[in-house]
């Protein structure tokens, strides 16, 4: 009875939330299988190309997946292309394929591996220059439109600013009451803007696309509505500047203004469309559809943001 009344409620909630905000959030589809006819398996990441609005997957087989805006499966990278340990990726203004990935067998050093637009490797990069270095472990990452990447690691505490080439340029730190906050996810808009998650702060930090100076913050930790008990990723809505945040343990997208005013939410704990189990990134492309990495339910989740 219970479940059916939340059923119930997601439904009219649409709606609703549209008379009241102008916004809503309908189902658009779902990405279930991957390139080969063979099942979507546990999904970690999920990032559109700006410029060719191609959506990448991350599975848990360790491969890429590489999808058309209208969701149809084109070719998947693997092991034999270098695809090892994928953490995280983006596509720079050229094509070139960024992936954070993990040390192992093959190769015991964490990296940033890169990939020509032909989707062939084409370099490694090293991290170097700065305390922490050597046991740096990528997790997200995003670059800009000059070339200049931002990395966020997994427990590190700030973001790492790398120029085109992987050298060194700075970290960017976020202090809460003394204490430098961990940063687990960075994303930027189309005018520069960078927005910092951290799932430890139940946070979000944006900077101005100059200087790196923040703006604003938003967000507060805490298990209900209105609250982020472990924010994962963020994406912005270049349409309105509305931003997205996927909460893993509350499985819920939060929906902010371009403030970082808080004004609904969607979602919750189950397998049917419109739910999750434990989402953990967040994408959206140029025409509004919202793409969540809804891992345990072996899917990513679509839908029209309006």
């Amino acid at each position: 009875m219970g479940f059916f009344v939340l059923c119930f409620l997601f439904v009219i909630t649409v709606p609703l939330y549209a008379q009241q905000t102008g916004a809503a959030i309908t189902y658009y589809d779902s990405i279930t299988y991957d390139d080969e006819d063979g099942s979507l398996s546990f999904p970690s990441a999920v990032f559109v190309d700006p410029v060719m609005n191609e959506i990448y997957v991350i599975d848990g087989k360790s491969r890429i997946n590489i999808y058309t805006s209208d969701l149809f499966p084109l070719y998947s990278i693997g092991k034999n292309n270098g695809i090892q340990s994928p953490q995280g990726l983006t596509v720079d203004s050229a094509g070139y394929l960024y992936v954070g990935q993990t040390a192992s067998l093959d190769n015991h050093r964490n990296r940033i591996s890169v990939f020509n637009a032909c989707l062939h490797w084409d370099r490694d990069i090293y991290f170097e220059g700065f305390d922490g270095a050597d046991s740096f472990v990528p997790y997200r990452m995003a670059v800009d439109k000059k070339g200049i990447l931002y990395v966020s690691g997994s427990y590190f505490p700030g973001i790492l600013v790398l120029d085109i080439k992987g050298k060194f340029l700075d970290i960017i730190s976020v202090e809460e009451e003394g204490r430098k906050v961990k940063i687990n996810n960075a994303v930027l808009d189309n005018s520069g803007k960078l927005y910092l998650v951290s799932e430890e702060e139940g946070r979000v930090y944006v900077y101005d696309a100059n200087n790196k100076k923040m703006l604003f913050k938003f967000g507060e930790k805490g298990g209900s509505s209105g609250k982020l008990s472990r924010p994962r990723a963020v994406a912005v809505d270049n349409r309105n500047g509305r931003i997205f945040v996927v909460d893993y343990m509350r499985h819920t997208v939060s929906v902010y203004n371009s403030e970082g005013t808080y004004i609904f939410e969607f979602g919750g704990l189950g397998w049917d469309e419109g739910w999750f189990q434990f989402p953990t990134d967040i994408a959206i492309d140029k025409d509004g559809k919202l793409a969540v990495a809804d891992i345990f339910n072996n899917r990513i989740q679509v839908f029209n943001a309006w």
